[in-house]
């Protein structure tokens, strides 16, 4: 990837309005670089987090508003949702930009470098997580994972698009599906976030389930390191 100018990344946004906190993707001050939003307007989060999306309507919407995002000077684009790793390769292809769309990005990268380990994921909805998620980025559609309760506080929030968030609770069932990832799945040495809204409860769930946890944030901080030439990691991503 040839390094480009310390420009903004620009986060194709879905359509919420639940709150969005520190760490969350959706909050500036998440990041140590500036970025630059765009909403798309009517996708929202039942159009993301599903199994059986209306690829060609999402997808032009991300098209759409990842060329207005280039155009306003961004170097790079990712999205505001881990379900949105299925349109990696054919928004790649569309941008003008280099893109990386998920989180799930990690994991590409982790199983080829510890080897005989595997990545664990915790994940908005495992009811809708499907190995075709997993496919478009490149890792093992056996990729272990669990989900945060379908009627549980974040479900409420950030699925059923609220507008009030109970920081506390959410944390606390974070911890818990993250402790259930790891009690069924005794194998896995890191944790991925799939979900954008998670990056805020990292440090809980590290300190709860004694692994690594890896998120969207990290994964764009490496992927600006890489665009914009400085020392950095190496994230998985695209170019358009």
């Amino acid at each position: 990837m040839k390094p480009m100018s310390n420009g903004p990344l620009g986060i194709l946004m879905l359509d919420t309005r639940f709150p969005r906190i520190k760490g969350d993707i959706g909050n500036a001050q998440s990041f140590a670089f500036p970025v630059i939003f765009r909403r798309m307007e009517g996708i929202g989060s039942a159009d993301a987090v599903t199994a059986h999306p209306d690829r060609p309507r999402v997808l032009a919407a991300l098209e759409a508003n990842a060329r207005a995002l280039a155009d306003e000077g961004a170097i790079g684009l990712s999205t505001s949702c881990g379900f949105l790793a299925l349109y990696q390769d054919d928004l790649a292809a569309r941008s003008p930009v280099p893109v990386a769309t998920s989180a799930l990005l990690h994991i590409k990268r982790l199983a080829k470098e510890r080897v005989g380990k595997r990545v664990g994921v915790l994940t908005a909805s495992a009811r809708n997580l499907t190995p075709a998620h997993f496919a478009a980025v490149g890792a093992p559609t056996d990729t272990p994972f669990v989900g945060l309760p379908e009627g549980s506080s974040f479900a409420k929030t950030f699925i059923g698009n609220a507008t009030t968030l109970d920081r506390d609770q959410v944390e606390r069932e974070v911890v818990a599906a993250a402790r259930d990832l790891v009690a069924r799945h005794p194998g896995i040495d890191t944790i991925v976030f799939e979900c954008t809204n998670l990056p805020p409860y990292k440090k809980a769930v590290q300190d709860a389930a004694g692994l690594p946890v890896l998120d969207v944030l990290d994964l764009l901080n490496d992927f600006h390191h890489e665009l914009t030439g400085a020392a950095g990691g190496g994230t998985q991503a695209a170019e358009g």
